[in-house]
């Protein structure tokens, strides 16, 4: 069994200005834990001072010079990691740390992955989303996503805050193939394929109104979903 129990990962590209308030937070949740834990940034390809700022606060930082998007920072913090949980968390803080503590009861259900959601009951939005963002980027893609790729029982693929096993993370990232912001219904897709439960919990989460996922953005995972069907089919 791992010394650590749990790791945390947060991908990063040009996020100086917002990553002090979340290391700091997560630094604070952390040291009152009566566990062990790591703290990794993954800095894709930033041109900022990203790199720098989590080294002030003594995470582990992975440079990747030629990011291939959010999945591969994803998948490279999370392959590096030695707890025996591992989550990834967005830079922005939108889902606070210590909402960590509703995924673990599921674990001990024998859940391998447990994910955050925005849809589910109970789940929290604040302040709520924008039109475009709520009917279009939001509803108009998660029923794609259930017509392409079945996942009729999970309402939010795309929250940034979902937990692993460090087993269920060793069999399925090493398998990650599409590594844009889609990457996260290929991680799910083979965590079923792999016969791992996957269990949805509802989060409160704070809508950033910077957001660097925009419309085209949800075009190319529209067309990344088709591919990942046919790569499983």
């Amino acid at each position: 069994m791992s010394e650590i129990h749990l790791s945390v990962i947060i991908p990063a590209h040009n996020e100086e200005k917002r990553l002090p308030k979340t290391l700091a937070e997560i630094d604070d949740y952390l040291g009152r834990q009566n566990y062990s834990s790591e703290v990794i940034v993954v800095n894709a390809a930033s041109s900022d001072k990203t790199g720098e700022i989590a080294r002030q606060f003594s995470a582990k930082v992975i440079e990747l010079p030629n990011s291939r998007g959010k999945g591969h920072a994803v998948k490279e913090g999370i392959l590096a990691a030695s707890g025996e949980f591992r989550l990834f968390a967005d830079a922005d803080n939108s889902t606070s740390i210590d909402q960590v503590e509703k995924m673990w009861p599921y674990f001990q259900q024998g859940y391998g992955v447990v994910i955050g959601s925005r849809d589910a009951k109970g789940a929290v939005l604040d302040p709520p989303q924008p039109f475009l963002r709520k009917f279009i980027l939001g509803k108009g893609f998660r029923i794609f996503r259930k017509l392409v790729l079945g996942f009729w029982d999970i309402q939010d693929t795309q929250c940034g805050f979902k937990c692993f096993t460090a087993k269920a993370a060793q069999d399925i990232f090493p398998r990650l193939t599409v590594l844009g912001f889609s990457f996260d219904t290929e991680v799910l897709l083979l965590a079923k394929k792999f016969g791992y439960k996957v269990k949805e919990v509802p989060v409160h989460w704070k809508n950033d109104l910077e957001s660097k996922v925009k419309l085209g953005d949800t075009i190319k995972m529209a067309i990344d979903l088709i591919i990942i069907r046919f790569k499983n089919a």
